[in-house]
């Protein structure tokens, strides 16, 4: 596949020419969902960005977006590329501190936001932020000399192109495939984060890629909720604009299924976390049902898991329980799933995390197509995906089109290709520790079978080197372990230690649901009740049995409540934070180790 030469800019306003009146995305506003066309779409970028350029904001200026997934981010986004200055995301959900961080570090003149609280967050740090000119608010009345609404931005954008007719179309036509369109910092859990910086010819291959092996399709409906500062949603949109299919926006991600049921969506991308808590409501569903039809539905998942073990190691295995899961069973969960997620689903993709192979086992029984997907903010999101109709479950997939990858001796996957990053801003030193003669070292360690599919084993961090010297990758045993229906997270942990241990959290609607069936009070505290400890020793003794002695689980602590991100144990993708959460729990952790 040869280098791309448009920018995203481009590939959007072809889709505007293209598409025209055809709807782009749809929302849910006062409660009706409303849509835009390309038309429209294209019409109100060119507002903003022209806005933009009135405002002051020349080429290469960095413009920051603070905003929940919307319309309005999209927008922005593309509009100040088409202004020629590069957008710098920002997680929703980081705080006033860690926002100024960014916004000073990559030297943001303009920063969107669209609640009030994230306005606040910029004027809390104002003192701190001499480069920032001024907010541009998506909803809302300015609170401040310096915020302006997205509306004005818009009426000042019509305006300048009344007295500068031309000048949008030339300054799209300046913007060089090479040219920087996104500056995405990294999550920062083992430091300040690093502004990755990734080229239009990142985003547009990506978009040309996808097109290639033909995942999203014109006539599809793609669900978005993930947080645009990932670059798994960057990538979705480049995918969008490149195909030219709907883009749906929920609510919120407590409204992914309403809104699902609503809007009927064809495809959707998502982090693994969206698929385990589906998997735990068919399952608390399941086991609530009284008599017979829980106890079919309990010796029905447990052929279940015999199947998956057996699929694991390339085997049929289908108990009575299975078989009678096939007539009775499975198939109405099939209907009811599909109906949960509004129908018409043909695709979902995971990516963001690893994927428990039971859940995707799960779907696959179900009927659904789930492809799991690999990359980095490093490599524009989109490196490795399976495809439709040649899914290898476990695996990561295969490269995309014009993408290479090796094996490292040291097990660590190396990647080259036009999705890279062209460098960490203003970080030659750590540029060059991981880009050596155009490959990047991901830091994740993996095979590649035969077929050339990728099999991720771990972070090459993340990976536990015991005192022993055995070196055990614990996302492997966190996986394993959630697919108990009990267990909500898993942190393994048992670095330069004698042997590994883990915290456990409950699935509480699933644990309640089993507490009640063994007659526990209602009110009883579950993470220390003699009997859940003695369950979930039962879901550690299997996971314990198909692995080396050295790398099982020896102790494990059941925590009081789970990880969320709102208590900073979760991060914007919905991934455990290690660092975070050994140190909150360090004398616990420490206390497996006393004799």
């Amino acid at each position: 596949m040869t280098a791309t030469t448009r920018n995203l800019v481009q590939v959007f306003e072809d889709q505007v020419g293209r598409r025209g009146d055809a709807t782009a995305m749809t929302f849910k506003q006062g409660g009706t969902w409303k849509t835009v066309s390309w038309k429209e779409m294209g019409r109100r970028v060119r507002d903003v960005a022209d806005g933009l350029v009135s405002l002051g904001v020349q080429p290469g200026d960095r413009i920051s977006i603070v905003a929940d997934t919307c319309a309005e981010w999209i927008i922005a986004d593309v509009a100040i590329m088409a202004a020629g200055a590069i957008t710098v995301p920002i997680y929703q959900s980081n705080p006033a501190h860690e926002v100024q961080y960014i916004l000073q570090d990559a030297g943001v003149s303009w920063v969107f936001v669209d609640q009030e609280h994230q306005a606040a967050k910029i004027r809390e740090e104002a003192a701190r932020l001499p480069d920032v000119k001024g907010v541009i608010r998506f909803f809302g009345d300015p609170q401040a000399s310096f915020e302006h609404t997205l509306a004005a931005v818009e009426n000042r954008g019509v305006a300048f192109r009344e007295q500068n007719p031309g000048s949008h179309a030339a300054r799209v036509a300046a913007v060089k495939s090479s040219d920087s369109a996104s500056y995405l910092y990294t999550s920062g859990t083992t430091g300040n984060p690093k502004g990755v910086v990734l080229t239009h010819g990142a985003w547009t291959y990506e978009a040309e890629a996808a097109a290639e092996i033909k995942l999203v399709r014109e006539d599809d409906v793609v669900l978005l909720f993930l947080p645009m500062a990932h670059s798994f949603a960057k990538v979705i949109e480049a995918v969008w604009f490149g195909e030219g299919a709907v883009a749906a926006f929920v609510e919120s991600i407590e409204k992914i299924v309403d809104n699902a049921g609503e809007i009927h969506p064809t495809v959707m991308p998502s982090v693994p976390r969206i698929f385990e808590k589906a998997y735990d409501a068919v399952l608390a569903k399941g086991l609530a049902s009284p008599g017979v039809k829980g106890w079919l539905f309990g010796l029905a998942m447990n052929g279940f898991d015999a199947w998956a073990d057996g699929k694991a190691k390339g085997m049929e295995v289908k108990t009575l329980g299975f078989r009678i899961g096939e007539k009775l069973v499975f198939p109405k969960l099939a209907a009811a799933l599909a109906a949960r997620f509004g129908g018409r689903m043909r695709l979902f993709v995971s990516g963001g995390a690893p994927l428990s192979p039971k859940i995707n086992w799960f779907f696959t029984l179900l009927g659904f197509t789930l492809l799991e997907g690999y990359g980095l903010t490093e490599t524009a999101a989109g490196t490795f995906v399976n495809r439709i109709g040649g899914n290898k479950i476990g695996t990561v997939g295969l490269p995309m089109p014009g993408t290479e990858a090796r094996i490292a001796a040291d097990g660590e996957i190396l990647i080259k290709g036009p999705g890279l990053m062209r460098e960490y801003y203003r970080r030659p030193e750590a540029t060059a520790e991981v880009l050596n003669d155009g490959w990047f070292a991901t830091g994740d360690i993996g095979e590649l079978d035969a077929d050339g599919y990728l099999r991720i084993t771990d972070r090459k961090k993340d990976l536990i080197k015991t005192s022993g010297g055995k070196y055990i990758a614990p996302q492997n045993l966190e996986n394993e372990l959630k697919g108990d229906p009990l267990i909500s997270q898993v942190m393994v942990h048992g670095d330069q230690r004698k042997f590994v241990v883990a915290l456990i959290t409950l699935s509480v609607e699933n644990a309640r649901q089993w507490a009640k069936e063994q007659g526990l009070a209602e009110d009883e505290p579950l993470h220390v009740h003699p009997k859940v400890k003695a369950r979930i020793q039962v879901a550690v003794d299997a996971m314990n049995s198909k692995q080396a002695s050295y790398s099982t689980v020896k102790k494990f602590a059941i925590l009081e409540s789970d990880f969320t991100q709102e208590g900073g144990d979760l991060t914007p993708t919905l991934k455990v934070k290690r660092k975070v959460v050994t140190e909150r729990h360090r004398k616990l952790l420490d206390s497996f180790y006393v004799d």
